[in-house]
């Protein structure tokens, strides 16, 4: 089957789709025949979508919420004929602060969101894939699932789950032809690392300026890394390229050399 073929038989879902990440591999999907559906938490960011992107069907949902994630699943599913691609990418930045300063509740709604939120997505989906006798889960994690972050324990905790739930989904789901594996961006240049750099530097009582420098030093290349870019990889990974490619970690990060 050649690319073409197989995109334009491809079902794919995203969670937090109306932007970022999540808009980018959307878009990305749609330009090669995909079908796609995409969810987010804002309904006037998904018509905005709908309204800019007429091939791409969009439906709110709270990734928190198990009910939530099976009426999103079920409703994409019976549209599309079923479901292939499964992207998990909803996520939330969490709390900067020491950790014996974090709020219990923004503890808790990390996970809910960066964890509980990919689980309950890919257990809903999981059976439609099964059905389709295969198809690929693309867990969105971080670099700060790998290293950890200061001041970020909720977020660095909340990744590291990713990682671990994607394997142990990838050794589970191997013999359905299912392949599950997670992506660690870096700094991905948008709103929501300029509002993570705006709290560290709140954190440290620094200027946006010079806590905008420490992040690029981080980073070998020196750069950010831009949707668009981590969007090529997950077509990458969904692909028949990726066939032979599960249970793994591909950072995308231009070279983080350090973690604060």
């Amino acid at each position: 089957m050649t690319d073409d073929k197989f995109w334009r038989a491809q079902r794919v879902i995203i969670t937090a789709g109306a932007g970022g990440i999540g808009l980018a591999i959307a878009k990305a999907m749609l330009r090669v025949g995909a079908q796609v559906w995409v969810s987010d938490i804002d309904p006037e960011a998904l018509d905005k979508v709908a309204t800019a992107n007429p091939g791409i069907g969009t439906l709110a949902c709270d990734v928190a919420d198990p009910q939530a994630c099976d009426r999103f699943v079920k409703h994409a599913a019976d549209r599309m004929g079923g479901i292939d691609i499964l992207i998990n990418n909803a996520g939330i930045a969490g709390h900067t602060a020491p950790v014996h300063e974090q709020p219990l509740d923004e503890w808790v709604r990390c996970f809910d969101i960066n964890v509980h939120g990919q689980f309950y997505m890919a257990r809903a989906a999981i059976p439609h894939l099964k059905r389709a006798k295969g198809g690929s889960i693309v867990c969105m994690t971080s670099v700060a699932g790998k290293f950890a972050f200061a001041l970020r324990a909720p977020y660095s905790a909340s990744k590291a789950a990713v990682i671990n739930l994607a394997r142990a989904m990838s050794v589970e789901l191997g013999p359905h032809q299912i392949r599950v594996n997670a992506i660690a961006p870096g700094a991905v240049a948008g709103q929501r690392i300029r509002d993570v750099i705006t709290s560290r530097a709140n954190a440290r009582n620094i200027s946006y300026a010079e806590m905008e420098a420490q992040v690029l030093r981080a980073v070998s290349m020196r750069t950010m890394v831009e949707p668009e870019e981590i969007a090529a990889y997950v077509m990458f990974l969904c692909a028949p390229t990726g066939r032979a490619i599960t249970g793994q970690v591909l950072s995308i990060c231009g070279g983080i050399e350090y973690a604060e």
